[in-house]
């Protein structure tokens, strides 16, 4: 097999609005890394504008010809697109609204930003996904960050009432339903895809 023909078969055009989250979360990351607290005059813009520029890359993936990617454990059809322009916009939504809310709580803005995206990442690769593995990956990407997130607020009782209620009921039936389904369909069809 040769360059170009794993290229096609890769085509990871299909996640370019996910790559465009990746690296805004790589320089949230970084850039509060190297300037601690002062970053955050800067990072809910640059979320703002990573969300914004993955819904316009999805807004050029409407009606591509080859929407399935990574040899068939992606679909980028058009439902798809629809819904993780969704997932960006109501990030890009919430990003605004909660700095001032973070702020005044006296936790990290960055954290927070980073955890909101890794999040919206889970839900945009969910919504895409077109293989079995992919599905499992994906909700625990978003539901791990849905954890994170409810507990956030260290200092309120609340917060971490409704972290550890969390974390005792929810991470026990995803990741057994999940393998249960996948061993199963694999066992039964053979294959780990979802499209027949």
């Amino acid at each position: 097999m040769d360059f170009a023909t794993l290229s096609a078969q890769l085509n990871a055009g299909t996640i370019l609005p996910e790559g465009i989250v990746i690296l805004t979360i790589l320089l949230v990351l970084v850039g509060d890394l190297i300037q601690g607290r002062a970053s955050s005059r800067w990072t809910p813009y640059a979320c703002l504008v990573g969300l914004l520029s993955a819904v316009v890359a999805l807004f050029f993936q409407w009606d591509i010809a080859n929407s399935i990617g990574f040899l068939g454990g992606f679909n980028s059809d058009a439902l798809s697109v629809v819904f993780r322009a969704i997932i960006a916009l109501s990030a890009a939504v919430t990003v605004p609204m909660s700095v001032r809310y973070v702020e005044q709580s006296g936790t990290s803005l960055a954290e927070f930003l980073v955890i909101l995206m890794t999040a919206t990442l889970g839900g945009m690769f969910l919504s895409g996904a077109d293989e079995l593995v992919m599905v499992f990956v994906s909700l625990e990407t978003l539901s791990i960050s849905s954890y994170l997130l409810t507990g956030y607020m260290k200092r309120d009782p609340r917060s971490n009432e409704a972290a550890l209620k969390y974390l005792l009921l929810g991470p026990l039936a995803p990741p057994f339903s999940s393998m249960g389904s996948l061993c199963s369909t694999a066992y039964r069809a053979g294959r780990l895809t979802l499209a027949r």
